[in-house]
Formats: structure tokens, C-alpha cells, sequence
């Protein structure tokens, strides 16, 4: 009887991998194409990110890159993590489709809007990065320069692939930090977490996110204070968005 019933759990199980297999196929597909069109476009892609350079710069603003093969390189990294960007959304909806067979109709309701507002959120992260942090950093970093000096002049004149490593490291960074709310509303749903215990931890979650923005940023204060602040705010957020969480679940 138990072999029936282990021969009877074979056909789903196969069915789910081939399921599996489809959706990996049809992401991949997807991101092929996504990276094709963001090759295509990556000249203006890059020069949309360099426009806080420009702004800070002006008239002197230039980048050099020191190996032939350099900047093509550099498109295709553009292609790749702007293709990725666009088909996060994709990626969380094959999630969801995935998964939610298997889940029951509140549960399928309640899962619903993390798909939705993670990729929000990263967008907000990277936004962020490209209008504020950016412009603050590299403010920071032009004033370094020695322009008016006798014997050298000290130009911040940067190679074009390590601004983009600048710029892609910081949204990640951002983008991932701004998914704290969304990691602490699941953590506080499965029973994880309550909105006292996220009080009480307060102290201990200033220096840790401190922590994680000296390790995810460049090391300079900018990039880290500008990433911290954030993430303190979303924290208190998250305070909130927990403590909805268990009224609502004390009064079903």
C-alpha cells in the first residue's frame, strides 16, 4: 500500500518540475530579449545614470576608459542589469504562479501584494539612488579636487566602469534594504516577530543597519548615512505595518 501510494506521488511530483522547467525557460526567454533591448539602448541608458556626474561637473565633465574592450563591456553589464530590472516583475509573477496552487484563497490574497510591492520598492531604492545619493555623493567627492594649485591639478575624472559599479552596487544596495518591510510583514504573519519585539530591538537595529550600509556602500560617510536614514524609516514603517498585521489577525 505504501509503494501505491508512493508510485501515486510520483506523477505530480513530475508534473510540478515540468511546470518548473517551463517557467525557468519562459524567464530565461524573457530576459534574452529584455537584454537584447537594453543592449540596444545601452549608450543612452548610460548616459541617463551619468547625468548626476554631468550635473555636478558641468562644463568639465568627462570620463576616460583605459582598456579598448572596456566600454563594450560596460554595455553589455548595462544589458544584463537592466534587463534583470525589467523582468523582476516577470520573476516575482512566475513566483506567484508557482506557488499559489498550492496555497488556500486567504493565503493566495494575503501572499499577493509582496509580489506586488517588492519590485515597488526596489524601483523607490533605485530612484533614490539616481536623484539623491548620487548627486550628494559625487558633491562630495568633486570637492576633493585640486583645481587652483601651482604645481598638480587633482581632477576627479572617472573611468566609465567604475562609475557603473558605483551606481549598480548602490542600487542593489538600496534596493535590497528597501525590502524591509516587505521581509518584516512576512517574518510578523508566520508569528516570527511582533511589533514589540521590533520596539524593543530598536537600539540593536540602528547599529545594525549602520552595519549592513558600511558593508553594502562605498566606503565613504555619504553612501552610508544616505543609505542608513532610509532604512531606519522603513523600519519605523515596518513597526507600523506589524502592528496592523496583529490588530487585524486579533480581530479575525
Amino acid at each position: 500500500m505504501n509503494e501505491e501510494s508512493i508510485e501515486a506521488s510520483k506523477a505530480p511530483l513530475i508534473d510540478h518540475f515540468i511546470e518548473l522547467r517551463t517557467r525557468i525557460l519562459r524567464s530565461i526567454f524573457v530576459l534574452s530579449v529584455t537584454f537584447i533591448f537594453a543592449f540596444i539602448f545601452s549608450e543612452n541608458i548610460y548616459l541617463f545614470l551619468v547625468n548626476p556626474y554631468e550635473e555636478i561637473m558641468g562644463s568639465n565633465s568627462q570620463m576616460i576608459y583605459t582598456a579598448p574592450q572596456e566600454f563594450l563591456m560596460v554595455k553589455l553589464k548595462i544589458a544584463l542589469f537592466g534587463g534583470l530590472l525589467i523582468t523582476f516583475p516577470y520573476f516575482c509573477l512566475e513566483i506567484y504562479s508557482f506557488i499559489s496552487p498550492g496555497l488556500y484563497k486567504k493565503e493566495k490574497i494575503a501572499m499577493a501584494p509582496y509580489f506586488i510591492f517588492s519590485p515597488i520598492l526596489f524601483l523607490i531604492g533605485a530612484v533614490t539612488v539616481q536623484f539623491f545619493i548620487m548627486p550628494l555623493a559625487l558633491n562630495f567627492f568633486s570637492d576633493m579636487q585640486i583645481k587652483d594649485s601651482d604645481s598638480i591639478s587633482v581632477l576627479m575624472m572617472p573611468k566609465v566602469s567604475e562609475y557603473l559599479n558605483l551606481i549598480t552596487s548602490l542600487i542593489i544596495a538600496f534596493g535590497l534594504c528597501f525590502q524591509l518591510p516587505v521581509l518584516l510583514s512576512l517574518l510578523a504573519r508566520v508569528g516570527f516577530i511582533t511589533s514589540a519585539y521590533l520596539k524593543k530591538g530598536r537600539k540593536y537595529a540602528i547599529v545594525l543597519v549602520f552595519l549592513v550600509a558600511a558593508f553594502l556602500t562605498p566606503p565613504d560617510l555619504v553612501s552610508q548615512i544616505g543609505l542608513a536614514i532610509p532604512t531606519l524609516i522603513l523600519y519605523e514603517i515596518s513597526i507600523l505595518i506589524v502592528s496592523m498585521i496583529e490588530k487585524k489577525n486579533n480581530n479575525d
